[in-house]
């Protein structure tokens, strides 16, 4: 079986792929699907991949359904009310109230409260046979369509392989309108605020199926990164995903900037700017060679990228350059938030801790 990316932070700490496998306790099968996710005096020291916003609370998700909230800019955490067990990677408010959050197993999870309690609305269980209905019902209107025959072929294998396919990223145009991406080139679209789910893997440049890692909007511009150097652009007028060229064929993990300036940024410290929309890109010497894993933007507008180790380079030049800051206790990095001020909170294999830009 093709071998995928757990979480950005556990493929790069590792170094490898690793298989999604579900939790076996004591000799009994729990699907984590089916097991809500325990409490824990511990959970903000606990492996945590995702950060997001919801006005001016923080909201960080993780391994083993954890998620947690903090109202003082991240120096205190609560846990909530999560309905699954599996490890969450992504998360996103669109409103101070309404977000959500996407993981292992096909989860995607929905709060109307700020984060303090979440619901499903989608699972791994689901996503081959809503895929399957969708194309069929396509292909009996175009029964000679050969990539139709070829989308129903691939929704059949999802439905027969069962709930293993992850969701990377998600995001929120508004409490409507929302996307969410994942391994295999999967990537859904919502105009009901997550209660119903179109497939668009028709509508992406990305024929052999790559991983989507992220997707971030820059301006009125949203794109979506992957492996082997994949950056699509989304045509707003098509309703499709076109890919742009970079200089680079290796993994993307994030997107970043500010209207007029777009970052992409993935291994080995590569990173690269667009002023035009993504037309072009220009190659960023970071003069690190470590794997950026994180990003924010301050309220100020210098752009924050944050390396594997934990290395914080900061921009006042709209991305142009980068200066690496000093003074930072350095430790594995997966997501990266800019709380109040010039606080800025980590999240990553140690849990989660807050520091100060300089």
């Amino acid at each position: 079986m093709t071998m995928i990316k757990w979480t950005l932070f556990a493929a790069l700490a590792a170094a490898m792929a690793v298989p999604f496998t579900r939790p076996v306790i004591a000799s009994e099968f729990a699907d984590v699907l089916d097991t809500p996710a325990l409490r824990s005096n511990i959970a903000a020291q606990s492996t945590l991949t995702g950060l997001a916003r919801a006005g001016e609370r923080l909201i960080a998700v993780g391994q083993r359904g954890h998620i947690l909230y903090s109202d003082d800019a991240g120096q205190h955490w609560q846990q909530a009310q999560v309905p699954v067990s599996s490890d969450l990677v992504a998360v996103h408010f669109a409103t101070a109230q309404q977000g959500w959050a996407v993981g292992h197993d096909g989860v995607v999870l929905h709060s109307s409260d700020a984060g303090q309690t979440w619901s499903r609305q989608l699972d791994g269980r689901q996503v081959g046979p809503i895929m399957l209905d969708y194309y069929q019902h396509q292909l009996a209107s175009q029964p000679d369509d050969s990539g139709l025959q070829a989308r129903v072929g691939d929704a059949q294998r999802m439905v027969d392989e069962g709930a293993d396919k992850p969701f990377l990223d998600v995001w929120f145009e508004n409490d409507r309108v929302g996307y969410i991406v994942g391994a295999f080139n999967l990537i859904f679209r919502t105009d009901n605020g997550g209660l119903s789910w179109t497939p668009l893997l028709e509508h992406t440049d990305n024929p052999n199926a790559l991983n989507l890692y992220a997707l971030r909007p820059v301006g009125d511009d949203l794109f979506v990164v992957g492996e082997q150097g994949l950056v699509m652009k989304l045509d707003r007028a098509s309703g499709r995903f076109n890919a742009t060229l970079t200089p680079y064929n290796g993994s993307f993990f994030g997107i970043t900037g500010k209207p007029g300036a777009a970052l992409v940024f993935g291994l080995r410290g590569n990173v690269f700017r667009s002023t035009d929309g993504g037309t072009s890109w220009n190659k960023i010497d970071l003069g690190l060679p470590l794997s950026i894993t994180a990003s924010s933007v301050t309220a100020d507008g210098r752009i924050v990228l944050v390396s594997q180790a934990g290395h914080v380079l900061v921009s006042v030049d709209d991305g142009a350059s980068f200066q690496i800051q000093t003074h930072t206790a350095l430790a594995p990095v997966a997501a990266a938030q800019v709380a109040t001020g010039d606080a800025l909170v980590l999240a990553g294999a140690r849990g989660l801790r807050q520091l100060r830009l300089e």
